[in-house]
C-alpha cells in the first residue's frame, strides 16, 4: 500500500499533493524548487544557493520517509539556463558526492526560479525496518 510522506521542514505545497509517496521499498518524490521553508521565499537569486536549497528540500522528504540522498536511483534537474549547468553541478557534486543514481538535465523556457530538482525514485534504508 502507498503512504504519503510529509514533513514540517518543507515549504507549503502550492497544490493538493504530497511532497513524497512511499510504496513498498520505494519513495517517489515530487519536484522541489528553491523555496526556503523558513521564509516561504526563493532562497536567493543565484543558481548555487537555489541548488543547495532544492537538495535540502529533497533530503528533508527522503529523511521523513526513512531514507536519504545516497539511495537515490534517478534525479532530474530542470535548468532555466544551461549556461548555469557548471555552477549547479559543482554544488551537486560537492554536497552530495554519494548520489550515484542517473541524472537528467533539461533546459526550460520559463520557470519561476533558476532550477527545479525532481527525484523519481529512492530506496528506503535497508537497515531500518518498515512495517
Amino acid at each position: 500500500m502507498h503512504r504519503p510522506v510529509h514533513t514540517d521542514n518543507l515549504p507549503k505545497p502550492v497544490g493538493p499533493y504530497s511532497p513524497g509517496m512511499g510504496f513498498e521499498r520505494l519513495i517517489f518524490v515530487s519536484g522541489q524548487g528553491a523555496t526556503d521553508p523558513a521564509t516561504g521565499e526563493l532562497a536567493g537569486a543565484g543558481v548555487e544557493i537555489q541548488t543547495e536549497q532544492c537538495l535540502r528540500n529533497l533530503r528533508a522528504i527522503l529523511q521523513a520517509a526513512g531514507s536519504d540522498l545516497q539511495y537515490v536511483l534517478r534525479c532530474g534537474v530542470f535548468l532555466l539556463d544551461m549556461k548555469e549547468f557548471g555552477q549547479m553541478n559543482a554544488v551537486y557534486e560537492r554536497d552530495y558526492p554519494l548520489v550515484q543514481g542517473t541524472i537528467l538535465f533539461i533546459a526550460l523556457l520559463f520557470m519561476l526560479s533558476n532550477l527545479i530538482v525532481d527525484l523519481l525514485y529512492a530506496y528506503l534504508d535497508p537497515r531500518i525496518r518498515y512495517d
